[in-house]
């Protein structure tokens, strides 16, 4: 082989990889390949927490976790509806995700270091912003969780919730008694039967709960202070990127559309209609994000149609006009003084 022809031949073979390096492609990865093959997606959720998961006297489920499982089958399957939800304790939940029992978790779980960095699972994007609160009942005229010293406090097990109690109390010299509790029913059922002075988790988790199991919620007050941060969402196993990839953007996907106006109600008039970029991009009119994902260019059209962008799904289950009645706050769009800040789907 003469010189010139070995340079030519490097050449063409240095041209071919730095061309299949550029080119957009995905694999399925083995958990959409499960989940495809098995028709359904498999959701880990809370065994019920009124505006993030909880099932109805026929088995319905409903909340924000759920809307974000839906999502993920509307853009995986076609078909928001083809979700099994397991319900879990807050002790279980890690294992039913590394056991491969479920496919992912959307429990309000806290993100933390030790949660990504030891036990095998990633998380992926944050759906909810909160911190942990104190109630207590409104007759015990306590207005600050300084005034709580040597109080009990109810608390479940197995949660970031129990440690942030414990360091708060340490902290602040309170002498605070946990009074600890694995299912999270007994939790709520031991504070309104008055055996802690107050009960303590997130402050969303505090309000379901007011809501849902208080004879009368003015009856009970959450105090004013937030003792942590707790942003929350949903987490998947390590060792499948593709996975990973698939439930982060298609949170994104639903805070984005928010940012631009697309809602399940106009989503068709805007892609016969609209001419920006991004809307024409989001909705898989112009470029096609989906194969980067493994998926089909109207992915992310089927998850907003099946569950509406992310400020509907908050004042849906969350929101004012609910028993909740909880304010966007933290969780406002970036540019309206929230943290929800999308990265681009481009």
């Amino acid at each position: 082989m003469t010189h010139r022809l070995f340079a030519t031949l490097s050449r063409k073979l240095l041209l071919t990889a730095l061309v299949g390096l550029a080119a957009p492609h995905a694999w399925a990865g083995k958990t959409l390949d499960a989940v495809k093959q098995r028709g359904q997606l498999v959701c880990g959720v809370n065994t019920g927490l009124a505006g993030f998961s909880a099932a109805d006297s026929q088995g319905k489920w409903t909340g924000m976790d759920v809307d974000i499982c839906r999502a993920i089958a509307a853009a995986t399957l076609g078909d928001a509806n083809k979700v099994r939800f397991v319900p879990l304790s807050a002790p279980q939940r890690f294992t039913a995700l590394q056991s491969g029992e479920v496919d992912v978790l959307s429990r309000n779980t806290t993100f933390t270091l030790t949660r990504d960095a030891s036990m095998g699972l990633h998380q992926t994007a944050v759906t909810f912003y909160d911190g942990q609160a104190f109630m207590v009942p409104t007759k015990s005229n306590i207005k600050s969780a300084k005034q709580l010293k040597g109080a009990t406090v109810c608390v479940q097990s197995g949660t970031t919730t129990e440690k942030n109690l414990t360091d708060f109390s340490r902290a602040n010299k309170l002498d605070l008694k946990p009074v600890v509790f694995e299912k999270f029913d007994a939790a709520n059922a031991a504070y309104f039967a008055g055996r802690c002075k107050a009960y303590t988790t997130d402050g969303s988790g505090l309000a379901s709960i007011r809501a849902k199991e208080a004879k009368s919620p003015k009856e009970h007050l959450i105090l004013p202070e937030m003792i942590s941060k707790e942003p929350l969402g949903p987490m998947v196993r390590r060792g499948d990127d593709e996975w990973l990839a698939i439930v982060k953007w298609t949170v994104y996907g639903l805070v984005e559309a928010e940012e631009v106006g697309i809602t399940a109600a106009n989503l068709e008039s805007l892609k016969a209609d609209s001419t920006d970029p991004v809307v024409l991009r989001l909705l898989g009119k112009s470029d096609d994000t989906g194969k980067l994902l493994g998926l089909d260019r109207e992915w992310l059209s089927r998850a907003i149609a099946a569950v509406g962008n992310y400020g509907e799904i908050f004042e849906h289950h969350l929101g004012e006009k609910t028993p909740l009645g909880l304010k966007r706050g933290l969780n406002a769009p970036w540019n309206k003084g929230g943290l929800q800040y999308a990265i681009p789907i481009r």
